[in-house]
């Protein structure tokens, strides 16, 4: 059977995290430039091999000191690890939108397996004949798994930022 592959289409795709901050409030982070490949061998997506990286650099929580902060070796440490990669080991279908997508995340050089839910959002030709399709995507990591440790302890209990780390994504892709 033929491999069918596709490209994320970064201007219709929006890649963030978010993670609470004294543990009240949700801090949304972006990362602005990405790349990403899809292999299938069916229509469906089923069994579809995924690979995804994201540079350090330009991530983005509409604060320019906390992204330093974040490219820092405190945490992302730029420098020496400029991008963080997923690679998939399965993408099972569970239903007509539903998947679940599992592979290997690397960020600052720890690779951890991860699961994700994915929902096939579907597929259309744009006014280009350009043929595209959508998935949502949505996961947690904890962030100390991946050596991103730092914190502060507050006064009244807690901490400054939390080890939960949502992920989420609207990603569309254009076949290749």
């Amino acid at each position: 059977m033929a491999t069918t592959k596709w490209t994320i289409d970064p201007t219709h795709t929006d890649i963030q995290f978010k993670v609470k901050h004294l543990m009240v409030t949700t801090v949304t982070g972006h990362f602005k430039k990405f790349e990403g490949q899809v292999e299938s061998s069916n229509d469906d997506f089923s069994e579809a091999k995924v690979t995804f990286t994201a540079d350090i650099s330009s991530i983005d929580t509409g604060a320019p000191d906390r992204d330093t902060h974040l490219r820092s070796a405190d945490f992302f440490e730029l420098e020496k690890y400029p991008q963080l990669k997923f690679s998939s080991t399965a993408f099972k279908k569970l239903d007509e939108h539903n998947y679940e997508l599992s592979g290997d995340l690397t960020i600052r050089g720890v690779t951890k397996p991860v699961k994700l839910k994915a929902e096939y959002a579907g597929r259309a030709k744009d006014p280009w004949g350009n043929t595209k399709a959508a998935f949502g995507l949505e996961g947690k990591i904890n962030r100390k798994d991946f050596g991103l440790t730092w914190n502060a302890p507050l006064e009244a209990g807690g901490v400054l930022v939390s080890e939960e780390v949502r992920l989420l994504a609207e990603v569309q892709l254009v076949q290749a």
